[in-house]
């Protein structure tokens, strides 16, 4: 599947809040390799996880999947017989991209792929389950009933992985991985135009937690280990199994 350069905020525009349209699907594979740092090994990690956790006649859950790549990530480590991926994206824009993308991909494990609200699917019979840079964009106080909902359909022994975006309670350690950032995103090519006009556009639809409020959250709900796996300036991703 073909991508194109992203170059949405590349003009003063009037900025509005950033959503998940058309314009934003076309370019998604460039925007996020350049935007998240080890995004691709995150992915292939996905692949080694699966390999790892997932067990037969089990639900395999990708959370917000927009274009369906930790869902292909997952299919490739998969070894284990009757185990089913759910993919669910509430852009109907992704959704249908999705499709076009994992039809390129061989694989002997079926998915649904599903337009929908992540917060309004019922999980079942879950041996692995993924929010990769999903729960920063729900609302705060909806994450926690998420975390919980995705405990209670999961088997014993089964993986969440939880990548995002992070906030510090350190103000200049915070201000220093936020410059560490927008460094890497000019050394992609981002302009200062382009870096601050995403930036407002994101501010009212996405809300980063701290690493202490996703560790409560993964307790609360019952997880009795969780850690972070990876970490490079604001972003990591976190492993809690049941």
């Amino acid at each position: 599947m073909s991508s194109k350069q992203d170059q949405i905020f590349s003009q003063p525009q009037q900025i509005s809040d950033f959503r998940f349209d058309d314009k934003v699907a076309a370019v998604f594979p460039d925007m996020i390799s350049r935007s998240i740092p080890g995004y691709g090994e995150i992915l292939a990690t996905l692949s080694q996880l699966a390999r790892r956790f997932v067990q037969p006649n089990s639900n395999v859950y990708d959370l917000g999947c927009s274009l369906g790549a930790a869902t292909v990530a997952m299919r490739r480590g998969i070894n284990q017989d009757s185990v089913k991926i759910v993919a669910i994206d509430n852009s109907e824009a992704m959704i249908r991209r999705a499709g076009e993308h994992l039809q390129a991909f061989v694989s002997a494990v079926p998915v649904a792929l599903h337009c929908a609200d992540i917060r309004q699917v019922e999980i079942e019979d879950a041996s692995m389950v993924v929010l990769n840079f999903t729960m920063q964009f729900l609302a705060p106080e909806d994450r926690s009933a998420l975390i919980n909902k995705i405990y209670a359909g999961m088997k014993p022994g089964g993986l969440l992985v939880v990548s995002e975006k992070l906030n510090y309670d350190q103000p200049r350690m915070h201000q220093l991985l936020d410059d560490l950032y927008l460094d890497f995103k000019r050394g992609n090519g981002y302009s200062e135009l382009e870096i601050s006009q995403k930036r407002n556009a994101l501010e009212n639809v996405m809300k980063p937690d701290t690493l202490a409020d996703h560790q409560a959250r993964f307790r609360a709900a019952g997880f009795d280990e969780s850690e972070v796996w990876y970490q490079c300036y604001r972003f990591a991703s976190m492993i809690a199994v049941k």
